[in-house]
């Protein structure tokens, strides 16, 4: 009787929702392909980040085409790998420089997709759209990219990408785990009814644990700088998937694409990295800079 007792109360109270052994099998590889690119040096994780952020953008362009906007797919994949290599020698001024080009050939190419009077029209809303994708998806991936300049006098550029990666993971595996064994108070019951608070809880749990682990034994830096860190980036990562369910809501899809199986589409992969990428950016350049002490 004790025992079955035990049992119940660790039962999951909610599905998984997915095909978890499938999953796995698909989250491993990813990890195997993430550690792959980090071993290949800076080349090697662009490479990786902007096949990821090309297929991304190419699949949320094909949901929104589906969805009856206008927009353009070659030229959001394509300025979009602008935006990623030119971070290599410029810096962030080199992928502000991509945005601005490539958001006036979005808003003036618009002009003469549709050149008659009775359907030249949702030009606002097409453009918008097109600079939303741009913007959430190539712009967030360029601060991916740029983590791997980061380098401090204790630790280099792959212990930053590894640190990056393992906060978000532990977030995203402690939210999961959190949310199907004790999850029953929604945080956006509209948005994303499976959101739990108790998820939440548990992302924050396992970002600022392995966020204060990377950055002491990884990086070299106080503990408070990794419990920072693991905290914002657990929040921008619930918050980017929240977001992400939000558009797929709009457009009345469940995922963006069976790209990855037991996973859904790449984006639904990206939607937590893609924010957390630029809080860590900013948060590690600001204390490898001295400014943040």
């Amino acid at each position: 009787m004790i025992g079955t007792r035990s049992a119940e109360r660790f039962k999951p109270k909610n599905s998984a929702g997915r095909n978890l052994p499938v999953a796995v099998g698909v989250g491993v590889a990813l990890g195997a392909l993430v550690i792959a690119a980090v071993l290949a040096g800076p080349f090697g994780w662009y490479l990786l980040v902007s096949l990821a952020v090309g297929l991304a953008t190419w699949e949320v362009s094909t949901r929104l085409k589906e969805a009856d906007y206008v927009i353009s797919r070659p030229v959001l994949v394509v300025g979009g790998q602008f935006l990623i290599w030119l971070t290599w020698p410029l810096g962030v001024g080199g992928m502000a420089a991509a945005y601005v080009a490539v958001a006036l050939v979005v808003m003036y190419g618009r002009l003469f997709v549709q050149v008659d009077s009775v359907r030249a029209r949702n030009y606002v809303r097409d453009v918008a759209i097109s600079l939303f994708v741009l913007t959430w998806i190539p712009m967030f991936g360029s601060f991916a990219a740029l983590i791997s300049h980061l380098e401090s006098d204790f630790a280099t550029g792959p212990m930053f990408i590894i640190t990056f990666v393992a906060c978000v993971v532990a977030s995203d595996t402690g939210g999961y785990i959190a949310g199907v064994f004790f999850g029953s108070h929604p945080m956006a019951p509209a948005v994303s009814p499976k959101k739990s608070w108790e998820g939440f809880a548990g992302s924050l749990i396992g970002g600022a644990t392995i966020g204060v682990l990377c950055v002491v034994f990884l990086l070299g830096h106080p503990w408070w700088l990794g419990l920072a860190m693991g905290l914002l980036m657990a929040v921008c990562a619930t918050l980017g998937d929240l977001v992400e369910s939000q558009f797929k809501r709009d457009l009345g899809i469940k995922d963006m694409s069976g790209m990855l199986p037991g996973h859904g589409g790449m984006m639904d992969r990206l939607d937590g990295l893609l924010p957390a990428a630029m809080v860590t950016w900013l948060l590690l350049s600001l204390v490898t800079r001295g400014l943040l002490t």
